[in-house]
């Protein structure tokens, strides 16, 4: 019995290290994490019902890079440890104008959630709720309008938001495909002031 209760003990120590920031924060000090949902799932079998939990990570490095991830698991800290190694394995980079802000408006779909985003001059700061919040928090964008449309499933939304924000473009991605350079791509809208190519 003693045994037993030992190794009771040392998994409560392991659950209880588990609850505290994760040790990928502390050594990636430069990735924030933001949990956007948890969700209960029950399995019915044999002998009653078996809880599990869901949750839904996103995580980025707030200069242009971000990802976002999903882990199931009995404890909740095992779900959430699952779901954040998920979202670093799938960032993904998008281009910032002035490092606060994007270079375009853009649309996502996905399901049936429709998300909109539009650039927005500096101080206007980040207009948005919920999930996209999260994302664009986490992207590292300062200035920006969003609305969803449809669906308020946070999947839903973070999918939408994510096909938004693959749609970006710099002036310098769009010069390169062209074969241009960036003051040909912009010189006609600028009228000959100078143009910023930041973000690339």
């Amino acid at each position: 019995m003693a045994r037993g209760n030992e190794q009771r003990g040392e998994g409560g120590q392991r659950r209880g290290r588990d609850r505290n920031a994760p040790q990928e924060e502390r050594a990636d000090s430069d990735i924030v994490e933001k949990l956007v949902h948890i969700n209960r799932v029950a399995a019915t079998v044999k002998g009653g019902r078996r809880f599990s939990f869901a949750a839904l990570m996103i995580v980025g490095d707030q200069k242009g890079r971000v990802g976002f991830g999903h882990g199931k698991a009995r404890e909740v800290p095992e779900a959430i440890r699952k779901a954040t190694e998920e979202a670093k394995k799938s960032m993904i980079r998008v281009p910032l104008r002035e490092s606060r802000t994007l270079h375009h408006d853009g649309k996502g779909r996905w399901g049936a959630g429709k998300v909109m985003v539009r650039a927005a001059p500096a101080g206007t700061g980040v207009i948005a709720g919920g999930p996209m919040r999260a994302v664009l928090e986490t992207l590292g964008v300062q200035d920006v309008v969003g609305k969803s449309v449809g669906s308020s499933n946070p999947y839903n939304m973070v999918r939408a938001t994510f096909e938004a924000l693959k749609a970006q473009s710099s002036p310098r991605q769009v010069a390169n495909k062209r074969g241009k350079k960036v003051a040909d791509v912009l010189g006609r809208k600028a009228d000959g002031a100078p143009v910023a190519t930041d973000g690339e």
